[in-house]
């Protein structure tokens, strides 16, 4: 039994995968205006789950996304395990991004790898954009994420080599904006960013 309180512990897609696995059945309570009884919850309830720090009406909402987040990932709900293993959060990654025809839409293309049948190159290209997308959308959800494969170890190299570069020209751009006023002293690890002090300043 799993009451739907605003003070329970946080929902995530771990959580949802521990109750698939590990019950049958599940009966989720919900409160409504000031919740129920503390008695009930004492005498009745296995865990509290909340979906957050912010209150709702009651707990029907609530209970209808734990529902939801659950039941997909009983066997033979969805069509295949890749459907779910795949998505944002199962492995502690956000999901690739997706696309759809018209292969050019607005003046925007789909990336040509998608396009190429090459499954292995197609496959690494969304692992990367994985690792890229948790990166720079839930920083501290990367935080938590540690590198299995040599794969992952090269794609985060290339990722961070890519940022280097990016940081080099935003630097190259300060100092051209401020070199007629302002004096640097440039100290640095990255041979690009001594190349663009030295541009300026000899």
């Amino acid at each position: 039994v799993i009451y739907m309180p605003p003070q329970g512990k946080t929902f995530d897609q771990s959580c949802a995968r521990r109750l698939a696995a590990d019950y049958d059945h599940l009966v989720l309570v919900c409160g409504h205006y000031e919740g129920v009884d503390e008695r009930f919850i004492e005498e009745c309830v296995d865990e509290e789950i909340s979906l957050g720090d912010f209150v709702l009406t009651g707990g029907e909402i609530a209970a209808m996304a734990v529902a939801d987040s659950v039941c997909r990932l009983v066997p033979g709900v969805l069509a295949d395990e890749q459907c779910y293993t795949g998505e944002s959060h199962w492995v502690g990654l956000l999901e690739y991004p997706q696309y759809t025809r018209p292969d050019v839409w607005e003046g925007r293309e789909v990336p040509p790898i998608l396009r190429s049948g090459v499954d292995r190159e197609i496959a690494r290209w969304r692992r990367k954009k994985m690792l890229e997308r948790t990166m720079d959308k839930r920083p501290e959800l990367f935080a938590k994420f540690v590198p299995q494969t040599d794969e992952d170890k090269a794609l985060l190299d290339e990722i961070d080599a890519a940022l280097d570069d990016r940081n080099v020209e935003r630097f190259a751009n300060y100092l051209h904006t401020l070199s007629d006023k302002t004096q640097f002293i440039v100290i640095t690890h990255r041979r690009g960013t001594m190349e663009a002090a030295d541009v300026l300043y000899g």
